[in-house]
């Protein structure tokens, strides 16, 4: 396929190494895709990863009752779905977890049925 009857749709850049490729995702006439810019493999599954299915880890706060603060940081034990982090932010928003807290606890387990739980980021004592 000439340079020509490609357009370039997306640019990504890789994070998986120091180089920080720019990979370029393009289409072809007939709906192909295709990645150029990678100087590795892995840059190569990185890029196709956040182009066919983004995911990142979740980082936010939880309400906490009886705990010496009002608030703990959270956080996904694993990657979700970029597309379900907004239905997962509801979620968090409805939960109120119980002081006291060790970082690592599970204060929600397998969110939108994802497979992935909700962890303390840090210790919290009670008030």
């Amino acid at each position: 396929m000439s340079e020509s009857s490609q357009s370039v749709i997306k640019v990504i850049r890789c994070i998986v190494c120091p180089t920080g490729c720019e990979i370029q995702v393009k289409q072809g006439q007939k709906g192909d895709i295709s990645f150029e810019g990678y100087t590795c493999e892995r840059g190569l599954e990185y890029a196709e990863q956040e182009y066919y299915e983004p995911k990142r880890i979740l980082t936010t706060t939880i309400r906490v009752e009886n705990g010496l603060l009002p608030l703990i940081p959270i956080r996904t034990d694993k990657p979700i779905l970029k597309d379900k982090i907004k239905n997962a932010l509801k979620e968090i928003a409805k939960t109120k977890v119980k002081a006291p807290i060790k970082m690592g606890d599970i204060l929600i387990e397998n969110i939108l049925e994802l497979g992935v739980n909700i962890i303390a980021s840090r210790n919290l004592i009670e008030r």
